[in-house]
């Protein structure tokens, strides 16, 4: 099996390809005619296969969760210790639960992930609930890419802090993905979380379950516009570099009022580093 590891662009390849719609058994055989062992293939696919049906009945709805990652503000703190750094709280809201965080990124770290990013960005795609893979969505106009859990020191750094302000499992955290948005790019309103009701949802949630979190970094603010907006709630946050904003949602359902958009950018570029938490180990 030497040089036919499980890399993340074989795992990149096979979203791509059932996101447009080839199935599982013919991709185990062009995987085949191309030189990749049996049981390599087999095990590679094998993260994708839909979870098998249950004769259960579908749930009439999802309960919420008790167990939440979100910072300690019991005390209404005006600053968090978060290991290495102390990071300020400059604004909450309580339902949706929303905290944005001030100096949560030295100028330092923010140039370091635009830097390793920026050579591997490329079209942003989304999660795709329907088949379980990714695709290109026209909701989501800006480029990106996305960092292995410790891939490098500043990224390993980051994820700690987190893990450690957010009092939730490094493991349990996805990928640090990095955005650009250029001029008019932006990403219109959406949730984080998987609708139940997909078809592709059993797929996606066998790699950590759902989603219950969100930190959205800003890496590089634009001159204007590319403000991160919750309609339901009629707030905006402004894209100020350092700064992050963290929203949680305790089940996948519109009752959480995160629905929330990146406002299109009218002047300059807009960078952010986004982490999604899941509720149990990320693999």
């Amino acid at each position: 099996m030497t040089g036919q590891a499980i890399s993340p662009e074989l795992r990149e390849w096979i979203v791509t390809q059932l996101a447009a719609g080839h199935s599982i058994p013919s991709l185990q055989a062009s995987m085949r005619d191309a030189g990749w062992h049996a049981d390599v293939a087999q095990k590679a696919l094998a993260e994708f296969e839909p979870a098998p049906a249950t004769t259960s009945p579908p749930e009439v709805a999802t309960p919420a969760r008790t167990a939440m990652p979100g910072p300690d503000l019991s005390n209404a703190p005006l600053y968090i210790d978060a290991g290495d750094r102390r990071v300020q709280v400059l604004q909450t809201m309580i339902h949706p639960r929303v905290v944005v965080f001030g100096d949560l990124l030295s100028e330092e770290e923010c140039e370091g992930l635009i830097l390793g990013a920026r050579q591997r960005l490329a079209r942003s795609l989304t999660v795709e609930t329907k088949t379980g893979g990714e695709a290109l969505n026209v909701d989501r106009t800006s480029d990106g890419m996305f960092f292995e859990r410790g891939e490098n020191p500043i990224v390993a750094r980051v994820e700690q802090r987190i893990a450690t302000l957010l009092r939730w499992p490094l493991e349990f955290g996805e990928g640090l993905q990095v955005l650009r948005y250029s001029p008019g790019a932006q990403y219109r309103p959406h949730y984080d979380y998987f609708d139940p009701a997909e078809p592709g949802t059993p797929t996606i949630l066998r790699r950590g379950g759902q989603r219950v979190a969100t930190l959205v970094m800003y890496l590089q603010e634009p001159e204007q516009g590319g403000a991160t907006t919750f309609p339901d709630v009629g707030l905006e946050v402004a894209p100020r570099r350092g700064t992050g904003v963290f929203f949680s949602y305790d089940r996948p359902d519109p009752a959480t009022r995160t629905l929330h958009g990146g406002a299109p950018v009218l002047l300059g570029e807009k960078w952010v580093a986004t982490k999604w938490l899941r509720e149990r180990e990320f693999t």
